[in-house]
């Protein structure tokens, strides 16, 4: 499987910008409405595979590999659009949340274990 690129470049968020500004969507990308965007598309991705049991999903997501690449795409496009319009540095609030889960989660304690930070 090819390594997969987890960044958008900065030329394609110039293309996503301009395409929003050329249709004048700006007006309709408030905060609530855009992150309301971001939860449908999540959605949507998930409905993909709604009802596939465990042992079908690899199948499943191999077969619906190009309608999965266009819902994360849906994703990352909304979620551009809202680290863009808020000055986030995406980069720089992961690495936070990194270390701030490292100390919620030390190894120790939550190695094979799937419970929260505060039940460990």
């Amino acid at each position: 499987m090819p390594e997969a690129a987890v960044t958008i470049d900065p030329a394609t968020l110039e293309d996503l910008l301009e395409f929003r500004r050329q249709r004048d969507w700006q007006q309709f990308h408030s905060f609530r409405n855009v992150a309301t965007a971001l939860l449908v598309e999540v959605a949507e991705l998930l409905e993909i595979v709604q009802w596939t049991a465990d042992a079908a999903l690899p199948e499943r997501l191999l077969e619906k590999r190009t309608d999965i690449e266009m819902e994360l795409a849906d994703v990352a496009i909304l979620l551009s659009y809202l680290v863009h319009d808020l000055g986030i540095d995406l980069d720089a609030a992961v690495r936070r949340k990194l270390a701030l889960n490292e100390e919620r989660y030390p190894v120790a304690l939550a190695r094979g274990n799937s419970r929260k930070y505060d039940e460990l």
